[in-house]
């Protein structure tokens, strides 16, 4: 694969979805880690893959032996604003999986916000090595009444969460007990924003999730 990211798009039964692959770094002069694994992740139901956090993640990644899949669902290729049923995006999901695997290394299956809740449902049936949840949805904004707790602690697989401090779906302390980690990005809200008064700068909070995602990937050997 080519060290320059590049775009495929792929047929589903939910519509043409499209994947940006942005290939792990391989050695010039210094040495770099081979290739290792495929972390595919997917926007949520209110952007693109252009989310600073994916961007982040992209990134800095590529330097670790990681290939970053960026995916776009097809209700965001066709260019419609507003995102279909979590079955249809299941759908797009699944018909993803033969080319996210087609490189032949495991794939962390990921996503921010309803991709990390599409990530989470799918992960067992499709054989995902593992799942980064980014920014999870565990309740609608105000109605912690509305859990989604099942489908977090469903996929049976190493998972990392990454959360902001200040997330209005669902703040660090308020995830139950389970089989995952947590991270924690400090007063970041739903899209990793800090406030300036925090003292934290947007690029130091960056920092905290993609080394946190670092960690963990590495982790996982």
């Amino acid at each position: 694969m080519s060290r320059e990211p590049r775009t495929q798009n792929v047929p589903t039964d939910a519509g043409e979805a499209r994947i940006t692959w942005v290939p792990a770094a391989t050695a010039t002069t210094a040495p770099a880690p081979a290739p290792r694994l495929v972390l595919a992740v997917s926007h949520g139901a209110g952007g693109g893959i252009e989310a600073r956090d994916l961007k982040a993640l992209a990134a800095a990644l590529p330097a670790h032996g990681v290939t970053v899949a960026l995916v776009e669902q097809p209700w965001r290729v066709a260019g419609k604003k507003v995102a279909p049923a979590p079955k249809t995006l299941d759908t797009g999901w699944r018909g993803l999986w033969p080319a996210l695997a087609a490189p032949g290394l495991p794939v962390v299956a990921g996503g921010r916000s309803a991709g990390a809740r599409v990530a989470c449902r799918t992960a067992a049936e499709l054989g995902a090595a593992a799942v980064l949840a980014l920014s999870f949805p565990l309740h609608p904004p105000g109605k912690p009444e509305k859990s989604r707790a099942e489908e977090l602690l469903g996929p049976g697989v190493p998972t990392l969460v990454v959360q902001g401090g200040n997330d209005p779906f669902g703040r660090p302390e308020e995830f139950p007990p389970g089989a995952y980690e947590l991270a924690q990005v400090p007063y970041g809200d739903h899209g990793f924003a800090v406030p300036k008064r925090s003292g934290l700068t947007e690029a130091r909070a960056l920092e905290v999730l993609t080394g946190a995602v670092t960690g963990w990937l590495t982790s996982l050997g």
